[in-house]
């Protein structure tokens, strides 16, 4: 009797998360080296590794060849053979000699902050600039590290005119087609740019306002988004659970209908190479009618992932990715207040309204507050609109907040709160019907 064979599980990659630590200057605002550890494995994690080793190693000088100490290199070989470890994360910048020596050593492969939150970004860029800049960020690392990807270079390869003369080595080919895609890539950015008008004007079509989760990673922000609109995206203890945009519809107390947008993480220290890539992830912020900004309000941190976040926000507007008035859309919302004993114990100024996702405590709050945003940033408005024009009407009805109403024999005065960009909508429909009349 023949049997059905079964499928049998892949192991998972069994991986070692290394933090070289420098003694910090203690008058500067850093993260301690155990935070910024646990955010590592939390990286690392995110992109299906199985972290079975983690540790801190204290640098007296960093080595030009391996960055590590030679006792540290030794003792991390042995762990790695012991352990069985595929893969060695370094959180930090290598060189790509310093990479390429590391390997060696370890008989493993490493990889360095840079090239993990590489991996992260081309799961999660689903815009057309976004897959463009995590493209060219990915192929300008790659460049510098041809010496590290390629078996074959010592390889002759023959041909004619300029384009690979003999004698021209492999690295030398593959050096060269990389640097041809990137200025193909630079070029379609610049156009992506310059069309980048027109995306916002069809986003400005969109029926409903945009409110939009941004924040630390691993502060609640899907989390929450599930609190807020029933739905069950993927939401788990980890950085970067999510890595897909998702967006709902949410009704607000006053029933004013919104879109909620969930979005990926910030965190600390990004490569400089991987800040253009990073932003152009977060398009969908740029049109948002109100940027529910999600701190940890528990985390030990939280005043440093303030700042982060604050940070890629300013350099957005700097790039002109969002306009100069965001802060003013920006509501904070201090979130795991269950971890202090509740929102009533958490200390908060201004507009920040404290929560807990898991517990939903706060939530009702929150609600009013948005729609409290949404009815400041609306323009009160008076037509006349004929009684025939019934569409019209129940479209001020829709999209609005109709706060006062008239009947007349022949129309009816409606007083109504409008966004800006739903005004435009609604003159432009039925412009030729309504009639405009003073407040």
């Amino acid at each position: 009797m023949s049997t059905i064979p079964t499928e049998t599980a892949t192991p998972a990659t069994r991986a070692a998360v290394i933090l070289p630590w420098e003694k910090p200057d203690r008058d500067q605002d850093v993260r301690a080296a155990e935070a910024r550890l646990d955010e590592a494995v939390g990286l690392t994690s995110s992109i299906g590794l199985v972290v079975v080793l983690k540790a801190v190693l204290l640098l007296r000088a960093r080595r030009p060849a391996t960055l590590l100490g030679t006792g540290q290199v030794e003792s991390l070989r042995e762990a790695v053979a012991e352990k069985e470890i595929k893969v060695v994360v370094i959180d930090a910048k290598l060189s790509p000699g310093q990479q390429r020596n590391l390997e060696k050593a370890l008989g493993c492969k490493v990889i360095d902050r840079t090239g993990l939150i590489l991996d992260i970004f081309g799961a999660r860029a689903a815009t057309r600039e976004g897959s463009l800049q995590v493209e060219l960020a990915h192929l300008e690392y790659q460049r510098s590290r041809l010496v590290r990807l390629w078996t074959h270079l010592e390889r002759q390869r023959g041909g004619f005119g300029f384009l690979g003369g003999p004698g021209e080595t492999q690295i030398e080919a593959d050096r060269r087609i990389i640097g041809d895609r990137i200025v193909r890539l630079k070029r379609e950015l610049e156009q992506v740019r310059r069309t980048r008008g027109l995306h916002r004007s069809a986003r400005k079509r969109v029926p409903f306002p945009v409110v939009a989760l941004v924040g630390y990673t691993n502060a609640g922000k899907s989390t929450l988004f599930n609190a807020l609109t029933g739905a069950s995206v993927y939401a788990q203890d980890q950085l970067f659970a999510t890595l897909d945009p998702t967006m709902r519809a949410i009704r607000l107390p006053s029933g004013r209908q919104v879109i909620l947008s969930d979005t990926v993480g910030f965190i600390s220290d990004l490569p400089t190479e991987l800040i253009a890539a990073f932003r152009a992830t977060l398009e969908e912020v740029a049109e948002a009618d109100i940027i529910l900004h999600v701190r940890d309000i528990a985390h030990p941190d939280t005043a440093a992932q303030r700042s982060d976040v604050l940070s890629v926000l300013s350099g957005m507007e700097r790039d002109g990715m969002l306009d100069h008035e965001w802060r003013s859309r920006v509501i904070e919302v201090l979130n795991k207040a269950d971890l202090l004993g509740g929102p009533e114990q958490v200390e908060h100024h201004g507009t920040a309204v404290p929560i807990s996702a898991i517990t939903g405590d706060g939530l009702p709050e929150l609600m009013a507050a948005i729609d409290a945003h949404m009815v400041h940033a609306m323009e009160l408005l008076r037509y006349s609109i004929p009684v025939e024009a019934g569409e019209a009407l129940a479209w001020l009805y829709q999209h609005g907040e109709v706060v006062t109403r008239e009947d007349h024999e022949t129309h009816m005065d409606v007083l109504v709160r409008l966004r800006e960009a739903d005004r435009a909508r609604f003159e432009g429909q039925f412009g030729d019907l309504v009639k405009k009349t003073d407040v």
